[in-house]
């Protein structure tokens, strides 16, 4: 999508849903420099009574970052992102990002966000990411 006039406030951001693999936190690893075994060596964290390998909570901010690019096309510039971190992710386990504009001007919007942490086999859902928000310029402000 983009948008020719900026969403209302209250419109909802197409959610994005992705299931982190421990072959996707290596490569964001090696994207990063970041090579704490706690986030790609199984053993290392068993050591620690750990699940799994723990995403990289950076990791959360580039899919939030995806979401909103996927919706509001290639001529937005996401200018600020904040988030807070609330619980641990590991390897395997599915993220839900999601969004609601909660302000609107001619050439930029802000958006409410939050990551879920999808509970598997009947596990209640949790929040990786909770509060959140961004400021998104739209068309040539993006530029």
């Amino acid at each position: 999508m983009t948008p020719t006039t900026p969403p209302a406030v209250g419109t909802k951001v197409p959610p994005l849903e992705r299931t982190v693999t421990l072959t996707d936190m290596v490569a964001y690893a090696g994207a990063t420099w970041d090579w704490h075994r706690l986030h790609y060596d199984p053993a290392y964290v068993a050591e620690k009574r750990l699940p799994g390998p723990v995403v990289d909570g950076q990791v959360f901010g580039a899919y939030l970052v995806e979401m909103l690019q996927d919706w509001l096309g290639p001529d937005c510039f996401v200018a600020t992102l904040e988030f807070s971190f609330r619980n641990l992710m590991f390897a395997g386990e599915t993220i839900r990002c999601e969004g609601e504009v909660s302000a609107v001007s001619d050439d930029a919007v802000e958006v409410d966000l939050s990551v879920t942490i999808l509970g598997a086999d009947g596990a209640e859902d949790r929040y990786a990411v909770k509060p959140a928000s961004a400021r998104v310029l739209l068309g040539s402000a993006g530029s």
